[in-house]
């Protein structure tokens, strides 16, 4: 018989550009005409043909065992209709192959910008408690076939993280 997961439980911050920094950028609406600057997302989406789509997704809880990062581009994700919404993200650490557990951390994220994450950031999520949201998403038109890398909690440590 199997050992239970270990649930670990993750509080949730409020996202701010300045708390975000070691994983990417939080965005925000700037005026019409604005110079390009440190405040605009920051891009990499020169490996492949970007994709810029809108995804449903169905309220789904705020348990989690496995987390993914891609390596080739940049993601930025957004709320389209205005929802709050939760991200859990991990460093890069891009010379090894798995997320460091102690550089885990949960974002609230207000409907009001997008974040851009920075390549190879580990990320779980969206999570809400909406019924379901619709987000803006920018990555390459094949991301989820040739650039996803997950790690899975479950199988490395027998471990399940709750956002709280």
């Amino acid at each position: 018989m199997s050992k239970l997961p270990t649930i670990q439980k993750l509080p949730s911050q409020l996202i701010t550009p300045e708390n975000f920094q070691p994983y990417g950028q939080v965005i925000y609406a700037s005026e019409d005409g604005k110079n390009f600057d440190q405040e605009d997302a920051q891009l990499n989406l020169e490996n492949g043909i970007p994709r810029f789509y809108i995804m449903r997704l169905q309220e789904k809880g705020r348990k989690f065992h496995q987390i993914t990062r891609h390596v080739k581009c940049t993601q930025c994700l957004g709320s389209v209709d205005g929802k709050d919404w939760l991200m859990a993200v991990c460093s890069a650490n891009n010379d090894i192959n798995e997320p460091v557990l102690s550089e885990l951390a949960v974002f609230k994220i207000p409907g009001n910008c997008f974040i851009k994450l920075n390549l190879g950031t580990w990320h779980a999520g969206p999570y809400f408690d909406h019924d379901f949201v619709d987000f803006y998403n920018l990555e390459l038109s094949d991301t989820n076939v040739v650039d996803h890398f997950t790690h899975n909690f479950l199988k490395s440590h027998n471990l399940t993280f709750e956002i709280i």
